[in-house]
């Protein structure tokens, strides 16, 4: 069922870390951060260079794309093809919630974002902390599993710090308690993906 209550209660990181998390951001950096079920590899969807360093980073084949999460509908409008306020209606009804849905991708997204693929993943985060970092960062993010590529997703800020080193800097934050991924959905057929 869709929902729309974000999981609480949540906290920010300390100011002091939080504009750490941003400059580190804003330079082309790459951050991990709590998501609804484990760690993510976060960077600005905007920025390519910092979008390569997340797929070298996770050993990630460039072809297959990667999700981005927001806090609200306007920090991806910019991503994503012109919908009517009907269809934006229709993804209301599963945001925010654990629903990635496959959209027309803008022609300003890279395809190191999108990979081989015309369209881009995007969700409304349900994750109090996820989506308080994106309001706080002012944009929407970049997020992937925290592993290199075939391995098991990183569920503790110390487990990433350990993987990752000071190649990425890891904010503290507690996962939801979904066991799964988010379920993927290609908006123009409905198709059900993941």
């Amino acid at each position: 069922m869709p929902s729309s209550c974000l999981s609480s209660p949540y906290r920010l990181p300390k100011a002091g870390l939080l504009t750490q998390a941003r400059a580190r951001l804003h330079a082309g950096g790459v951050i991990a951060y709590s998501t609804e079920s484990c760690f993510g590899l976060g960077c600005l969807p905007t920025d390519v260079r910092a979008i390569r360093r997340v797929l070298a980073i996770k050993a990630r084949p460039n072809h297959k794309g990667l999700i981005v999460i927001a806090a609200d509908v306007a920090q991806i409008r910019h991503l994503v093809q012109p919908l009517s306020a009907a269809q934006w209606a229709e993804l209301a009804t599963y945001w925010p919630g654990p629903y990635t849905f496959l959209l027309p991708a803008s022609r300003k997204v890279a395809p190191a974002l999108r990979g081989r693929h015309d369209k881009i993943a995007v969700r409304i985060t349900a994750h109090g902390e996820a989506a308080a970092l994106c309001r706080a960062v002012g944009s929407a993010l970049v997020s992937t599993s925290a592993n290199r590529a075939g391995q098991r997703a990183l569920k503790t800020a110390r487990a990433c710090r350990m993987a990752f080193g000071s190649a990425v800097l890891t904010l503290p934050g507690r996962i939801g308690k979904r066991r799964k991924p988010s379920t993927i959905i290609d908006f123009t057929s409905g198709r059900v993906l993941r």
